[in-house]
């Protein structure tokens, strides 16, 4: 037991970095994904069809095709077509456009909860619809949203392991590079296991606690 300790301590700056990586690209992906499937869900439910079918395809891409091959795509597949990202980039590219695409969607359902009410309230005190989706809906919508969007927030720091597949030095990638140094893999990815609980177990007791708040307050 002292033998693992001792081997944890001198890896753990090593993975520390590599978290601090994940977390990074976690951060990026949401900012930017988040507002963008807001966008999209807008779009999505536009009757213009010249918004809602690039949406469409948009989301459904996103949703369809697996965060890997995304990554994939990123990295090995634009430089193809003239555009070179690096890892860091491409990983923060691939992983917004999921978030996009399953936000969307998370958003969506959350802007649809809004009472019909309410709506009608908007119309009949003259707001256009613009102030109507500024005042109203979305404010609303996101409310009712807001739990499953950290929810996910979660699993996007957990799908941020698929990025040691384009060579990004993130927790995993670095477990694995110790892991074919030492040839003490288990021992590695047991620490990096641990290093993913200390932040995804906390931060799933905060999204039960908000959402157990919210739910008093619209009860």
């Amino acid at each position: 037991m002292s033998d693992l300790l001792s081997f944890w301590a001198t890896q753990l700056p090593a993975l520390l970095r590599g978290m601090r990586i994940s977390l990074q690209v976690t951060g990026m992906a949401l900012a930017i994904g988040i507002p963008l499937g807001l966008i999209a869900a807008l779009a999505v439910q536009s009757p213009s069809r010249l918004i809602r079918l690039p949406a469409l395809a948009v989301v459904e891409v996103g949703r369809g095709a697996p965060a890997l091959i995304l990554l994939q795509f990123a990295y090995f597949g634009l430089p193809s077509a003239g555009i070179q990202l690096s890892a860091m980039m491409a990983a923060i590219a691939a992983l917004s456009w999921t978030t996009c695409a399953y936000t969307s969607e998370i958003i969506r359902a959350g802007l649809q909860a809004v009472a019909r009410g309410q709506q009608e309230a908007a119309t009949a005190l003259g707001f256009s619809r613009l102030d109507e989706l500024r005042f109203v809906i979305v404010p609303q919508g996101m409310r009712v949203a807001a739990p499953a969007l950290l929810g996910f927030a979660i699993l996007m720091l957990q799908a941020t392991s698929l990025c040691f597949t384009i060579a990004l030095p993130e927790l995993l990638s670095q477990a694995y590079q110790i892991g074919t140094i030492t040839f003490r893999y288990m021992d590695t990815l047991m620490l990096a296991a641990l290093l993913y609980a200390a932040i995804c177990i906390p931060a799933t007791v905060l999204v039960a606690a908000i959402e157990r708040r919210l739910d008093r307050h619209t009860a």
